[in-house]
């Protein structure tokens, strides 16, 4: 007896070339780049000069920490992922559930990093505990802004979504989205092994 073919829609044709999202959303990233790269230029400087302080740092704070939002991250950028894919084969509410199950997962980063901020500063690693750990917090605060930036817009693009203002044809806010979150992801894989592997 021959079983029956499971249908499974096919995401239509992507015109050869496409830059996925929006050009403005790219000039957005390219900035975020440029402004990240200044500030590892700034760890560098501050490594070269400060060995010591750079070889010792490390041990001090909390790398399981680190580690959770290094999964964090990535589980939400793929789920983001999954979100785009879905919605490009047209099945809108699997493409919803998937942005949701990133959200939840995003969310989880500013909890965890606060809980770590506050675990640093019960153990005394503040802004002036030395030049690792200011360096520490200029980056780490920073990519939590942008992080948080990144979770405002998985919200809108959530709103958006529940009016059906995307289709598989058209979707742009939401690749706009997952570009700038996979962005935000890239720098948070560097900021990990800086400060919380290299040593």
């Amino acid at each position: 007896m021959m079983m029956e073919a499971t249908y499974m829609p096919e995401a239509p044709a992507r015109s050869a070339g496409r830059i996925p999202g929006s050009k403005g959303m790219w000039v957005g990233i390219t900035c975020e780049f440029v402004e990240f790269t200044l500030m590892f230029l700034v760890y560098f400087v501050a490594r070269l000069n400060y060995p010591e302080a750079f070889k010792k740092g490390p041990e001090a704070i909390w790398t399981t920490a680190g580690a959770i939002n290094t999964v964090l991250m990535v589980t939400s950028s793929f789920f983001l992922a999954c979100s785009v894919f879905a919605m490009r084969a047209g099945t809108m509410q699997r493409s919803r559930r998937w942005l949701i199950a990133a959200i939840v997962t995003a969310l989880g980063y500013p909890l965890m990093k606060f809980y770590e901020i506050g675990w640093n500063l019960a153990h005394g690693i503040d802004g002036t505990a030395g030049i690792f750990y200011t360096v520490y917090y200029y980056l780490t605060l920073n990519h939590l802004l942008h992080a948080c930036w990144g979770i405002g817009g998985m919200l809108w693009v959530l709103v958006r979504m529940s009016t059906n203002a995307y289709s598989a044809a058209q979707h742009d806010g939401l690749e706009a989205l997952a570009s700038y979150w996979h962005a935000t992801d890239i720098i948070w894989l560097i900021i990990f092994s800086l400060f919380y592997v290299l040593a």
